[in-house]
């Protein structure tokens, strides 16, 4: 049985909206502008580090990275993505989601300067010390994914609350498209002052000196968002549910959220003290009571988010693996090395626009209108179909010349990511779970997701640049590998398909109504109405 909502609560709940919520989305989203634009900008600048510090003419790739140096240049902010979205969401129910707010975005701050100064005497010296500070700033990045969600959850009403949480995540997509158009322009003033000639047999003829500061410049430029919002986070109050629920401190809810609201609010500390109090509102994480209650809502949102991130960060990374097996990219022995970031940054800046972006931006107009699972069923389906219609006729694609169709179909499969399961997925954690384990629970899922972007960076590149690099050696035609990759990741979607059936909709209810915080304690009602008669 529900009982009547805290008023602090019901107040955030029924809110009309407002000039806080659009500050709380751009504070909150700015963050998210960075992680995308940290994560993804280093697929805009692998080759040429392959150009600048692995160029061997003698080589059948001169100037690529080696598969596990590529490996591991893409996917090291993703283990401590991985590890900081665990540590960040634990920390954020341990001590409030604001005081841990501003240690994740200077993290990310001073670790994309590092990152763009990294040194070292030899090749290996450099990338090293790139691998170190980017895992650092993945741990930084991984932080912002649990308190980000969780504080515009908890600041949202519950009508539009899940286009406010799904435009925080959309500026996701406008990080992708700046990193493309970052490097567009750098490498373009470059290219402009620096006119370097084609290909030679020597490491000084593709590639300038001046293409090392290039990527330097693309990586630093990522600290410039973080920064600007570091104060608007500091000045932002702590979510009432926070305050009131774990906290308990129903005195500074109410006055925080009089302020935000501009409405009188009572405290209520009766009232928070009896629902904070209640036996079964302090179950914990491994308890059985949680496995009973939301056990099956964590495996769903654990193995949701791991099968989106397999297939849509391989997508991400491979783009350009992809463009020049179809020749959208022209070989790399045709142009120099600043030339070639341009291209790679053009086509990936055209996906972005025409595919991510919108594809996020239909998901905050109709969340709150179609719901999260039909959504997150609906984008599993079309990602499937979509890969499978790139991988069966992969051949025909690139010996037609049919470059548009492709690419067409190509951006069609992140419309359908964005406007689907890469959205619900990190939607879905922040309302399901109890105030005391949201922001632990999204990391868990969170963080399940970054496991499968691991595997999407380490095993499906690596395994699709060796097997191309080997049947290049034995004459068989390239692409081989990225084909088998697009099955595989076409079966991971029809799974996420499957698992989809696991996550509750959300779509229209409260927090505590979904997390059963508001409920009477129903479980001692059935234990005393099982009991045999006497």
């Amino acid at each position: 049985m529900a009982r009547e909502q805290l008023q602090v609560l019901n107040a955030l709940d029924v809110a009309r909206t407002q000039w806080y919520h659009f500050t709380a989305i751009v504070i909150a989203g700015m963050g998210f502008f960075t992680d995308a634009y940290d994560l993804f900008c280093i697929s805009l600048v692998t080759k040429l580090l392959g150009r600048i510090y692995y160029f061997d003419p003698n080589s059948a790739s001169p100037g690529t990275l080696p598969p596990n140096v590529a490996a591991a240049v893409n996917g090291v902010a993703f283990c401590g993505t991985l590890t900081g979205q665990l540590f960040f969401g634990w920390l954020g129910d341990k001590m409030g989601r604001k005081k841990v707010y501003g240690m994740t975005l200077m993290l990310m701050v001073i670790c994309s300067i590092a990152s763009g100064l990294s040194f070292g005497h030899t090749a290996k010296g450099v990338i090293a010390t790139l691998c170190f500070f980017r895992f650092w700033l993945g741990f930084g990045i991984g932080g912002d994914y649990p308190l980000s969600a969780t504080i515009m959850s908890e600041y949202a009403n519950k009508k539009t609350r899940g286009a406010f949480i799904a435009a925080v995540f959309a500026m996701q997509g406008f990080g992708i498209l700046t990193g493309g158009i970052v490097a567009i322009i750098i490498s373009a003033a470059f290219k402009n002052q620096f006119d370097a000639p084609a290909y030679k047999d020597d490491r000084g003829g593709s590639t300038v000196p001046q293409a090392d500061n290039i990527w330097r410049l693309i990586l630093m430029l990522g600290a410039l968002p973080a920064a600007l919002t570091y104060y608007w986070r500091m000045k932002m109050p702590e979510t009432a549910r926070y305050t009131a629920l774990v906290a308990k401190n129903a005195k500074q809810a109410a006055a925080d959220m009089s302020k935000v609201l501009q409405v009188n609010i009572t405290e209520e500390k009766e009232r928070v003290e009896e629902l904070t109090m209640r036996e079964s509102n302090n179950f914990g994480l491994f308890s059985r009571e949680f496995a009973r209650r939301h056990g099956l809502h964590l495996l769903g949102t654990t193995t949701t988010w791991f099968l989106l991130d397999i297939a849509f960060y391989s997508q991400n990374l491979f783009q350009k693996d992809i463009f020049s097996t179809i020749g959208w990219i022209p070989k790399a022995d045709t142009m120099n090395a600043i030339e070639e970031v341009f291209r790679i940054a053009r086509s990936q800046t055209l996906i972005a626009l025409c595919g991510t972006v919108p594809g996020y931006w239909f998901t905050v107009l109709f969340i709150d209108t179609i719901g999260r699972f039909a959504i997150q069923l609906m984008g599993f389906f079309f990602m499937t179909v979509f890969m499978l219609g790139l991988a069966i006729p992969y051949h025909h694609w690139t010996t037609s010349g049919n470059h548009i169709g492709f690419v067409v179909m190509y951006g069609l499969t992140f419309f359908f990511a964005n406007f689907g399961p890469n959205s619900t997925t990190f939607i879905v954690p922040a309302e399901i779970f109890p105030a005391r384990l949201r922001s632990t629970c999204h990391g868990i899922s969170a963080a399940a997701g970054k496991a499968g972007a691991i595997v999407g960076a380490f095993g499906f590149l690596y395994s699709a640049q060796s097997r191309d690099m080997s049947h290049r050696d034995k004459g068989y035609p390239p692409g081989i590998g990225v084909r088998n990759s697009l099955f595989v990741l076409a079966v991971c979607n029809l799974l996420g398909m499957v698992f989809t059936f696991l996550v509750p909709e959300s779509k229209g209810k409260s927090l505590e109504e979904l997390s059963g915080e508001n409920e009477e304690a129903e479980q001692t009602a059935w234990t005393a109405a099982s009991k045999p008669p006497v």
